[in-house]
């Protein structure tokens, strides 16, 4: 099958740079309709060819490339299955294995061909930081169009799920090691021990400190989106027999998180323990025992 054009869903902070990793003569097409000022802006500065409308979208594209938070994935894979798009269709998404062999049959449903797709690292501005793992029959055809760009793009050469699996396995670490450890940052506050804490880290996990920092800096503002990842995370260990409880909590820490969406990279550390502890500091009941006290004003 020859790729001559593609539709991104959506061109995000991750989707814009996988567009505009497709290589050329490809052309890159999207929908602004609905969308934000600020995608507009992204997809414009990138490039790529505004057609107005889905329809309009899956009309004219060979491929579909589906870059979207993972609780809208199975919606946005219906939404282009009525359409009757029955080209490529890659989910890039972060989604259990389950979810994305629910969203192949939603794909193929319209009569499109249907590509598993997980992303690990950073949006992919240089070569190197960013890879896209790729499972199915179809995946080598959506390989090559990231040949020699700055998103490196891997045939697992396995079943549709494999990719998926891959990318929660690894996400569950990396995002749900971040929530973790705010937590627990944010529970040391709430005792009157997070002095203590950071002395002990200093003295036996050297840089947990800092990591605290970063992970407060960088997971805030996308913790509205990480809510559903972890929950997707939580049903790809329960599927495979294992506790899924622990990720089950990481997204009911991401989603006190989430009045931070759309700040920049930068929040304090200490603005997301307030966040998390929503309500300030323990006091003592009647018998001794921790509890929330509300905020004094």
């Amino acid at each position: 099958m020859t790729i001559a054009t593609v539709g991104l869903l959506h061109p995000g902070a991750m989707g814009v740079t996988v567009g505009a990793a497709v290589r050329a003569p490809v052309r890159v097409v999207w929908a602004s309709e609905g969308r934000s000022r600020e995608t507009r802006t992204r997809a414009a500065g990138a490039g790529f060819e505004d057609l107005g409308t889905l329809a309009a979208v899956t009309a004219a594209a060979d491929a579909v490339l589906s870059v979207c938070p993972p609780h809208g994935a199975l919606a946005l894979a219906e939404a282009v299955a009525a359409t009757g798009f029955d080209g490529l269709y890659l989910d890039a998404n972060a989604v259990s294995p389950a979810t994305a062999l629910e969203i192949a049959e939603a794909a193929a449903a319209g009569g499109a061909r249907f590509v598993d797709g997980g992303i690990i690292g950073p949006p992919a501005v240089r070569p190197g930081t960013t890879r896209l793992y790729l499972s199915g029959d179809a995946a080598p055809e959506l390989a090559a169009l990231f040949e020699d760009s700055a998103l490196e793009a891997i045939d697992l050469k396995v079943e549709n799920g494999s990719a998926s699996a891959l990318k929660m396995c690894y996400a569950g670490f990396t995002k749900g090691s971040a929530a973790l450890l705010l937590s627990l940052r944010a529970a040391a506050s709430a005792y009157g021990v997070e002095a203590g804490l950071l002395g002990e880290w200093s003295r036996s996990q050297p840089g947990l400190e800092k990591r605290s920092v970063r992970a407060a800096a960088t997971t805030a503002p996308k913790a509205w989106r990480f809510a559903g990842e972890m929950e997707e995370i939580a049903s790809t260990l329960e599927a495979a027999g294992l506790p899924a409880g622990f990720h089950r909590a990481a997204a009911e820490a991401y989603a006190q998180l989430a009045g931070f969406r759309g700040e920049p990279e930068g929040v304090t550390v200490e603005d997301v323990l307030t966040a998390l502890l929503d309500g300030g500091p323990l006091t003592k009941d009647e018998k001794g025992r921790p509890r929330k006290a509300a905020l004094i004003p």
